[in-house]
């Protein structure tokens, strides 16, 4: 007998996953029920677990069809322009795709609209540099926020981190921040351009989920600079000549210029390649015109390079570019509101050297310096409140932000083709090295006539014997490396007071460049350069023997923060466990940022003071009833 009143149907309903049992048949025999219970049961496990996987389709296809509805809004609200070359899009390894307006829907604010709202700012474009740290970087004259609001980049799977603003980057006039990728982050498939957005909290903002805006453009592959001359543009970029020494050839290259509403890219011949410096031709006036018009009053043409096959014909890839190209016309206006002529100028890339940078200057200038080119290499410490007081007290002192990690050849290139028409020559030091002769000694007190008097005369009166010779275009100056000199911590006097061993031997020179003889390629090994045709390189001459000493190795709590990152683009981070015998190698140091045993007394075979001693004749005082040596107070102390 079967109660057919009992039979239930089997259904699945995706948006309850309510299950219903299966009707019972009848059996002849207790041994076939209980089999066909078996069976029952894993058709029951079997159609339960069809059914999970059902609920997490249905799931995945409503997110993808909520994706699909964000996207679908956020174009309606985008205006679309003419297909032009585009670097900033999705795809940063793609250099020619869609090029659209800025994106202005419910997601994420117009500049205007945030304005008018005091919402945070539109991030443009964003970048991965090395250590996960994130470059986001707004629309072009779109002023940041107050300092005092404090913002959070905001990733598209709801992880955030502070970030922190880095200042505006010249060229591009383009306000920047700076920013960490969450751990979380780094987990997907591409990585997503972070939303600025106000943070949550001190410590842990954190906020939900949203479109993304793109990919973040990869570091190893960008046209990150330029710089317009009169008679070229100098554009500077990663991933193209990737090995000290091997250059692409200029029949593989060319420049591409761009703007968002131009019916058609320009292209231009590349004359010069060499590392990470590329010299392009200008774009004449007949094909600049739809640019400017489609770039309108204060639109951008961007400027990125063009890698072809290696036949030197056809169109090729262009690398994703942050550089924006200005025209000769707008050079020679900026040129017009520059400064005067210097003899002599310094030029160095620096990094969180507040602390360092008033004795640095206050002695060069007093020996001969007449202009500070300060490159700031993101810092995040008291610089500008450095720089704005040695202005203050007369140091002619200049920052330019070069944000761009391990640059520093591609740096002191830029140094030298933008000065060429404010400086003769220029000194390429860093902040812990310091130009010197022993002859001073006899002096009491500094005169700029002491460093100027190792710069040889004008070309056009050097001339020797029954010949002319060729006309001095580099001064090269030996250099001694000091120790830690037995000290834990930052010396109150500066550098040149508290270390005082140093090494031996002398080290790779140091130099002072005449800029017009530097060669069109700007190829530099960072503190010298290549020499255009017609001229010569010399040492420092008798008896001035200028001398540079370098305080290379620090105090340990000093030190270590190098392994940060290395400057150079072709010398290996600290951290990365390769070249240990390479002379840019610390001798007895690791990979890791750990002491070694007896660091403090390491590198001392010369106790060398002369220049301590001659910095506090010139520039300390004797504390009042004192004897001791370090009864010194010297007048940048303060600064420090």
């Amino acid at each position: 007998f079967v109660d057919r009143s009992a039979r239930t149907t089997l259904s699945y309903n995706p948006f309850t996953a309510f299950l219903v049992a299966p009707p019972f048949l009848p059996v002849s025999s207790h041994v076939l029920m209980e089999k066909k219970g078996r069976r029952h049961k894993q058709l029951q496990t079997a159609v339960l677990a069809a059914g999970i996987v059902l609920i997490l389709l249905f799931a995945s296809l409503q997110r993808y069809l909520s994706r699909d509805l964000l996207t679908t809004i956020a174009t309606t609200a985008t205006v679309t322009t003419t297909t032009v070359y585009s670097f900033h899009s999705q795809h940063h390894h793609n250099a020619i795709s869609e090029q659209h307006g800025q994106l202005c829907g419910p997601f994420l604010p117009s500049p205007a609209a945030a304005a008018a709202t005091g919402t945070p700012p539109v991030a443009l474009d964003g970048v991965l540099f090395p250590g996960w740290e994130v470059l986001v970087l707004l629309p072009p004259d779109d002023k940041p926020p107050h300092p005092s609001v404090r913002l959070s980049c905001l990733f598209p799977n709801g992880a955030a981190s502070p970030a922190n603003f880095s200042g505006v980057v010249p060229s591009s006039r383009r306000a920047t921040y700076r920013c960490t990728l969450p751990v979380s982050a780094r987990r997907q498939r591409r990585f997503q351009i972070p939303r600025l957005v106000p943070s949550a909290s001190p410590t842990s903002p954190s906020g939900p989920a949203y479109p993304s805006r793109g990919a973040l453009l990869r570091w190893n592959s960008m046209v990150y600079e330029s710089l317009t001359t009169d008679d070229d543009v100098i554009v500077f970029a990663k991933g193209v000549n990737n090995r000290q020494g091997f250059d692409r050839p200029t029949e593989d290259l060319r420049c591409v210029f761009s703007a968002p509403a131009a019916p058609a890219a320009v292209r231009t011949a590349v004359t010069s390649s060499c590392q990470e410096v590329f010299r392009c031709r200008h774009p004449d006036d007949a094909h600049l015109a739809p640019l400017l018009a489609a770039a309108g009053g204060g639109g951008t043409i961007t400027i990125s390079l063009e890698i072809g096959d290696g036949g030197g014909a056809g169109v090729g890839k262009a690398i994703p570019s942050l550089a924006a190209y200005h025209t000769r016309a707008r050079w020679a206006q900026d040129r017009g509101t520059g400064q005067g002529r210097s003899l002599l100028c310094a030029c160095t890339m620096v990094y969180n050297v507040a602390k360092f940078l008033s004795e640095w200057v206050a002695y060069h200038s007093r020996v001969g310096v007449d202009r500070f080119l300060l490159y700031d290499n993101g810092s995040d410490d008291e610089l500008d409140r450095v720089v704005a007081e040695l202005r203050r007290r007369g140091y002619d002192v200049t920052t330019l932000l070069w944000l761009w990690p391990k640059t520093q050849e591609a740096g002191f290139s830029h140094c030298a083709a933008s000065s060429l028409g404010s400086c003769d020559w220029m000194m390429c030091l860093d902040v812990d090295e310091f130009a010197y002769s022993p002859s001073w000694s006899n002096s009491s007190r500094p005169s700029p006539a002491m460093l100027r008097s190792i710069l040889p005369p004008p070309p056009r009166t050097e001339t020797v014997g029954r010949g002319r010779r060729l006309p001095v275009g580099q001064v090269a100056m030996r250099c001694y490396d000091f120790g830690p000199s037995n000290l834990t911590g930052h010396p109150a006097g500066g550098v040149t007071q508290g270390y005082t061993c140093r090494r031996r031997g002398e080290e790779r020179h140091k130099s002072i460049v005449r800029l017009e003889a530097v060669d069109p390629s700007l190829h530099n090994v960072i503190h010298h350069f290549r020499l255009g045709k017609g001229y010569r390189g010399t040492a420092a001459p008798a008896p001035a023997g200028v001398v540079v000493n370098h305080y290379k190795y620090q105090a340990w709590a000093e030190f270590k923060a190098k392994f940060r990152r290395r400057a150079s683009a072709y010398v290996s981070d600290w951290t990365q466990a390769v070249n240990p015998r390479s002379k840019d190698r610390t001798p007895g140091l690791g990979f890791v940022a750990v002491e070694p045993p007896g660091w403090a007394g390491r590198f001392c075979e010369v106790n060398d003071t002369r220049l301590r001693d001659l910095i506090r004749r010139w520039f300390g005082r004797r504390l009042d009833g004192s004897t001791g040596d370090s009864d010194y107070r010297i007048e940048w102390e303060a600064d420090s």
